[in-house]
């Protein structure tokens, strides 16, 4: 060949070589980036909306409306390349994008966002072109530049293009190195045969990997985490949310996978040991009461719907329900925070006394509650109730001062044929009232005859309610009369009701009640109020005295009450005779006997009631100066036939007068007995003997009878049986 035919050749060859340069190095050039750049956008727009999905999984009816924070999930570290992205719902209308304008021309990806097998949205994205294009063109320059020396450099010139090229790769693939690192989430990216050939920096962090050159089988044989790393489900190409895992560290990880094109799979890993911490709390908060820390009426229930289908087994379940006898007194008198310390040393007693596997809970107030399983009933049913009405007797310890209460406790046995714990609750409360009915600190099992009973029971409740309200009640009066001259000193005002059904009921079947149910303090009131308005109108010399309950004590107004009754009725203070029992200066003895000095400083006597019958202390007489004590019937009644009786009236009389303290004898039902309360001294005396209690109409003509005062017994006094003696 010629040489001008060679350089024909050459030139051919160059310009072949030239052309082939300048169009198909950047056409590869931009087929790759374009490829490359593709494959980014899809990857980030599925990882976006993997990540909203999950989100909305967790806030299914809301999310739409949470766009700060779906704005957070679909945008990615700034990695030089121009990306917006967006949450479409199925209509059309977006919901959520990232600002911004792109330079056209666009590329775009779209996945869906896919819940429970449905599309509920589609995450958009979109990138400009405008980079690639402006590099391809630089391609094309470069390359034309050198298709014209390729005379000179044939082979040099294509090396230096893929120089260029496999930088320019280098580059994208160390740009998604960087957004794959800043994931929040660690991830690992797998190939077909289920090789590890990526990882991010907050997965090498997560298991504590090296951040490079580690290879799948590194990773999973040594680690123990094999099971973190099962391939996902090839028939089902959405993601695939597997259960979470718990490390040896107590770390829980939350695993999902999804398959990629390339017929390989990605896995991301998310840290979610303090969500699974806080619901735990959650979830233990609401089935344990925040004060005690026992489980509380919901944890109760779940607990009994576990353990009743035993019954059919042949197995042994017992129900003991507690409330507190005195505890409204010690909240009443110490403060609530004082209650609520008492609540948790309960709680903390009633863990003493039984087993890790009997379940004891607060039901609420002051009520708890004890399943007993697994034991032989009735009797440790029985043994367990007895140790627990005498543990609670024991003083507790508040805060230096000692504070005695009890519990009043019933118990139900579950028979195989109880179907749920609202009825085995229902009869233990049945029980639980017949307990307190009995007189407190004491327990009781449940009968089926309980249930009409206190049906009565809260039936009669109901109408002392509506009594009160409307007060109808009535004062009956009992002359008190003195002993050496028979003359008349004064009534007792004593309280009656007549109910419309059941007729007069008696003090000592409606006044517990009454205190029970917080109605004595009203009723008491208005017994005051009445009392004083009805003695206004007797003779000046005759005195009226009234029982205080205990209760009226704690309320802090029963001065106030007094003093508003002396007020409206205009009776002088010196009348008034206020009635109190041992059990009042056994509640507080600093803030108790406070009250009755200032009582006292209104210029109204004071009497102890029942002297002798309770566990009264006789510093009480030192620290305070009744003006009388009263001799309870039960000593009067067995004067003349018990050893011992007249030497008790002597010795009371002898306290009372070196107290400077008059004594009245209540109960004087015959002659005998009135010879003998004379013969020792006593001051006053009061009983059948002189009069029932009478209603106020008959006052008037009592007094008038006994307004000179007398030595004989009243004319209608009549012999009974056994030297007794009634009106």
């Amino acid at each position: 060949m010629r040489p001008p035919h060679i350089r024909h050749l050459v030139s051919a060859i160059g310009l072949f070589v030239a052309a082939a340069v300048a169009l198909v190095v950047p056409a590869g050039y931009f087929a790759i980036g374009f490829s490359s750049a593709a494959e980014m956008l899809e990857f980030k727009a599925r990882l976006s909306a993997g990540r909203a999905a999950r989100y909305i999984f967790a806030h299914e009816r809301m999310w739409q409306y949470q766009q700060l924070r779906l704005a957070e999930l679909i945008e990615f570290p700034e990695d030089g390349r121009a990306v917006r992205q967006r949450i479409v719902d199925l209509n059309g209308k977006v919901v959520v994008q990232e600002a911004g304008a792109l330079a056209t021309p666009l590329q775009r990806a779209r996945m869906p966002i896919v819940l429970g097998g449905e599309t509920v949205a589609w995450l958009e994205a979109e990138a400009s072109l405008q980079p690639l294009l402006v590099g391809t063109a630089y391609v094309v320059a470069v390359s034309f530049l050198l298709g014209l020396v390729t005379w000179l450099a044939v082979r040099l010139l294509p090396l230096r293009v893929l120089d260029q090229t496999l930088l320019s790769l280098s580059t994208q693939s160390a740009r998604f190195q960087a957004a794959l690192d800043n994931m929040a989430q660690g991830l690992c990216l797998f190939d077909s045969r289920h090789r590890l050939i990526v990882y991010n920096r907050r997965f090498a962090i997560m298991f504590g990997m090296p951040e490079a050159g580690t290879a799948a089988r590194d990773l999973l044989p040594g680690q123990g985490l094999g099971a973190m790393f099962e391939p996902p489900d090839l028939s089902r190409p959405e993601d695939q949310d597997g259960d979470a895992h718990e490390l040896a560290d107590g770390r829980v990880i939350q695993v999902s996978r999804q398959m990629v094109a390339g017929e390989g799979w990605v896995a991301t890993f998310e840290d979610v040991t303090e969500r699974r911490r806080s619901q735990e709390r959650l979830s233990h908060m609401a089935r344990h009461d925040a004060l005690t820390g026992l489980p509380n009426r919901l944890l109760f229930r779940e607990h009994m719907e576990r353990v009743l289908p035993r019954l059919h087994r042949g197995s042994h379940l017992a129900v003991l329900y507690l409330d507190l006898d005195g505890f409204k007194g010690v909240n009443d008198t110490f403060g609530h925070p004082a209650g609520d310390e008492l609540l948790r040393l309960v709680a903390g007693r009633l863990r003493d006394h039984t087993r890790e596997i009997d379940l004891v809970a607060r039901l609420g107030g002051d009520e708890f509650a004890i399943v007993q399983a697994d034991a032989e009933q009735p009797t440790d049913a029985a043994t367990l109730a007895d140790r627990l009405v005498e543990a609670m007797r024991a003083p507790f310890n508040l805060h230096g001062q000692g504070v005695e209460i009890g519990t009043s406790i019933g118990v139900v046995l579950a028979q195989g044929h109880v179907t749920s714990s609202d009825e085995l609750l229902r009869n233990a409360d049945i029980a639980l009232y017949r307990a307190k009915a009995a007189g407190r600190s004491t327990w009781r099992f449940f009968e089926p005859g309980m249930d009409t009973e206190i049906q009565q029971r809260r039936s009669l409740e109901t109408d002392l309610r509506r009594a009160a309200a409307e007060e109808r009640f009535e004062l009956f009066y009992q002359p008190l009369i003195e002993a050496r001259t028979q003359s008349l000193t004064g009534f007792e005002a004593l309280l009656r009701w007549h109910h419309p059904e059941r007729g007069m009921i008696h003090p000592a079947e409606f006044i517990p009640l009454a205190e029970e149910i917080g109605l004595i303090r009203p009723i008491g009131s208005w017994v005051l109020r009445r009392a004083c308005a009805d003695a206004v109108r007797w003779p000046a010399h005759i005195r009226v005295a009234v029982n205080l309950s205990p209760v009226q004590f704690v309320n802090g107004h029963l001065l106030q009450e007094v003093e508003g009754a002396l007020t409206a009725s205009g009776l002088a203070p010196a009348r008034l005779e206020l009635e109190i029992t041992e059990a009042v200066l056994l509640q507080d003895n600093e803030a108790t006997l406070g009250l009755l000095h200032r009582l006292r400083d209104l210029g109204v006597s004071m009497s102890m009631d029942d002297f002798g019958t309770g566990y009264f202390s006789l510093s009480y007489l030192r620290c305070f100066p009744f003006n009388k004590i009263k001799i309870d019937q039960s000593f009067v009644r067995n004067l003349t036939h018990e050893k011992g009786g007249v030497e008790i009236v002597r010795a009371v009389v002898g306290l009372g007068k070196a107290l400077g303290m008059n004594v009245l004898a209540e109960g004087v039902e015959n002659v005998e007995q009135l010879d003998i309360l004379q013969l020792e001294g006593c001051d006053e005396l009061q009983g059948y003997l002189f009069s029932e209690p009478r209603p106020l109409r008959d006052v008037p003509a009592f007094i008038e009878s006994h307004a000179t005062g007398r030595s004989d017994l009243a004319p209608d006094v009549v012999s009974l049986p056994g030297g007794q003696a009634a009106a």
